[in-house]
This record gives C-alpha cells, sequence and structure tokens, in this order.
C-alpha cells in the first residue's frame, strides 16, 4: 500500500505561525520525515534558506482562494528539477514519486518515450529530454491504476498544485 499523506499549503508560516495571506510571497519546502514527503510553508520574513536536509525548495505567491476547484499552472522548470534530484533513489516511495512525474513530463512533452527494457523483474523506461537530449532510466513501479491516481494527486499536493 502506497502511503503518501503531503498536506496542502496551510497558509500559514511553519516557524511564526502567522498566516500568509493572499498576494504575499512564501517560500515552500519539501523534506522527507519518517519515509514521507512533507512540505512546509516560510513567510518571507522568516525564511533563512532551506532547511537541513530539505529535498526541494521553491518560493511562490499566494492566490487568493478560487471559487470551485483549479490548478494553478504546472512549472515545468520545477517539475524536471524534482525528476532529476530523484534520479538514483532506490527507495520505493520515490521511485513511485518519480515515475509520476516523468509519466507528467512526458504529457507535458519535455520527455520523450525511446524504449523499455527488461532489468530482471523490473521494466526500466528509457525517456529523453526533448530540450536537453539527456536520457533518464525510469523505473516502473508497477502502480495499478487506483496508486497511480493516488501518487499524482500526492505529487500536486507536494508541489501545491492542488
Amino acid at each position: 500500500m502506497i502511503d503518501y499523506q503531503i498536506q496542502p499549503s496551510t497558509r500559514r508560516c511553519s516557524v511564526t505561525g502567522q498566516e500568509i495571506h493572499p498576494g504575499e510571497h512564501y517560500y515552500s519546502v519539501l523534506l522527507e520525515e519518517d519515509g514521507k514527503f512533507v512540505r512546509k510553508d516560510f513567510s518571507v520574513e522568516a525564511w533563512q534558506g532551506a532547511p537541513e536536509g530539505a529535498f526541494s525548495f521553491w518560493k511562490g505567491r499566494l492566490s487568493p482562494p478560487q471559487q470551485g476547484k483549479r490548478r494553478l499552472p504546472i512549472d515545468d522548470e520545477m517539475l524536471m528539477e524534482c525528476f532529476q534530484r530523484l534520479e538514483g533513489q532506490l527507495e520505493p516511495s520515490r521511485l513511485r514519486f518519480r515515475y509520476v512525474v516523468a509519466l507528467l513530463l512526458m504529457r507535458r512533452r519535455r520527455l520523450r518515450f525511446e524504449q523499455s527494457e527488461q532489468d530482471g523483474s523490473q521494466e526500466v523506461l528509457w525517456l529523453r529530454c526533448t530540450r536537453t537530449g539527456a536520457r533518464h532510466a525510469v523505473v516502473n513501479p508497477g502502480l495499478t491504476d487506483e496508486e497511480l491516481e493516488t501518487v499524482q494527486e500526492d505529487v500536486f499536493q507536494a508541489l501545491g498544485w492542488e
């Protein structure tokens, strides 16, 4: 069973506890705690750089609450950076996360599928970056449709696109 429980933005600074208001800039950090990705937000005033052990971080601007459910535009560069930082990771949760990020990048036409091959008991997808030409190996973790959907939602939550 996949256990991704990454909370969406709390709209509060994790250091001061003060509310981050619509229109204000903030920083978000993706950390791994107890084998799970956790997102923490920081006000600009409290930001002193990424904390020790940060997996990834980014600067954003809090938009006003939307009527209905609307996703923010996907930042391809941030998604590609996340994909590259997960390269070589062997933990199952990170393999699943990287696989879903790879699928999103293929959908966004940043990565192109070239071939797949069997490496022992696992399938490896070979993808090529359409901008740099770099080749990337991605392990297919064999997710069910339900697991795939769950991991995709977790990727969106972790990166603040929900």
